[in-house]
């Protein structure tokens, strides 16, 4: 008898993860790759200019950095919990858990947004209102804060597009379609989001709390 929860092209199950798993983690290495270019660029900056980026990164808001930390951490539990869920079948658990994921991942959206907001009446936009804090060369403060907008912001595309995913994953587990054929893919998606998250707790102590 066939297996109903079997890609054609697959042996096997295991087989069929496996593939599935490769895939993800060779995506994954690529963001690395990205993010790790990313880092070892503010790095070579941070060690060159010590003074002016330490003097431009108090006037972030550690606050806000901290509750979207918070959020993201919670939110990797609520995926965790949803991925363990996915292959016993509940349906209830696993849409509740994916959904909670998606609405704490708008939140970090939201926060950021609003931190965006006040970044630019604080006048920190490079190029666009940049004014330097007390005492820093304007250059070098200024390119602390393009490492900020553009890190931040290639971060908060790869929360969106996790949230569509997750999204998409809860619609169809609402919709009463067999769950166990949604385990993997949601298994999968987890992986990215936990990356995802990790990311960000890199970039908080880097962005945030420079001394």
């Amino acid at each position: 008898m066939a297996d109903a929860l079997l890609a054609p092209q697959f042996e096997d199950r295991a087989q069929q993860h496996e593939s599935a798993a490769l895939g993800m983690w060779v995506f994954l290495t690529s963001e690395v790759m990205l993010f790790g270019g990313l880092f070892t660029a503010y790095t070579i900056y941070r060690t060159l200019y010590p003074h002016d980026f330490a003097a431009a990164s108090p006037r972030l808001y550690e606050s806000i950095g901290a509750t979207n930390t918070a959020i993201l951490i919670v939110s990797s539990l609520t995926m965790a919990l949803a991925v363990r869920a996915a292959p016993t079948g509940a349906r209830r658990a696993t849409t509740l858990w994916l959904s909670l994921t998606v609405l704490l991942g708008l939140a970090f959206l939201g926060f950021k947004a609003l931190e965006y907001g006040l970044d630019y009446t604080e006048h920190l936009v490079p190029a666009v209102n940049f004014i330097p804090p007390p005492g820093a060369d304007p250059g070098p403060a200024e390119l602390f804060m393009v490492f900020y907008f553009i890190m931040t912001g290639l971060h908060a595309v790869h929360v969106t597009c996790g949230i569509a995913m997750i999204a998409g994953l809860a619609a169809a587990s609402a919709r009463r379609r067999p769950i166990e054929r949604l385990a993997n893919t949601i298994e999968m998606t987890g992986l990215y989001w936990h990356l995802v998250d990790m990311i960000w707790i890199f970039l908080f102590p880097l962005l945030y709390l420079v001394k």
